[in-house]
């Protein structure tokens, strides 16, 4: 029985352009995420999964597109191949089946380790990337809806027993922030 040619896509943001990935590869049907690899809780890779039956094949682009650590790789692989499903990535030329030698075991643990490697660097040079900014007296996170003014005077108006949801559209913003605001 031939089965279907799946393709699996994965950018880690909106702007980042996927044609690259899986070009000239002839897919049946293609997901496509626009997330990180983090973990894999991504949605069209669990409808990408959902969708492969024994003997289709699995196409990605590159180990790392697939899964960021080891463990989340080794168990997506190991699962596919258990139900029947070639994975072929395009990149490293390799291509699992469930009948893998020792070597094809060690390249696709190599990579594994290597992906998620460059994901922990990516996270260190973000915290410092923070802390530099932190300390030239940059602030982080979104700025306050409200001024210290503001705020004043929105507890002194509810405290003289106001309405929370007027307040909140009279200011522009959400009852959430008026709650906040009470603390």
């Amino acid at each position: 029985m031939k089965g279907q040619h799946v393709g699996y896509i994965r950018v880690s943001s909106l702007d980042q352009n996927t044609e690259r990935q899986l070009d000239g590869a002839t897919l049946d049907i293609s997901f496509e995420d626009h997330c990180s690899g983090k973990d894999t809780k991504r949605p069209q890779l669990q409808a990408c999964l959902n969708h492969l039956r024994s003997g289709d094949m699995l196409h990605v682009h590159s180990i790392d597109r697939l899964a960021r650590n080891l463990k989340d790789l080794q168990t997506l692989v190991e699962d596919l191949t258990v139900r029947g499903v070639t994975i072929q990535f395009h990149k490293e030329n390799l291509t699992f089946t469930g009948s893998e030698n020792p070597m094809q075991r060690l390249m696709l643990q190599m990579m594994g380790a290597f992906a998620e490697f460059e994901r922990s660097m990516i996270r260190e040079r973000q915290r410092e990337g923070i802390a530099a900014a932190k300390k030239r007296g940059k602030k982080m996170g979104a700025s306050p809806k409200l001024s210290k003014h503001q705020v004043a005077t929105v507890k002194k108006r509810i405290k003289a027993g106001e309405s929370k949801k007027a307040l909140a559209e009279e200011y522009g913003v959400s009852r959430q922030t008026i709650y906040n605001v009470l603390g």
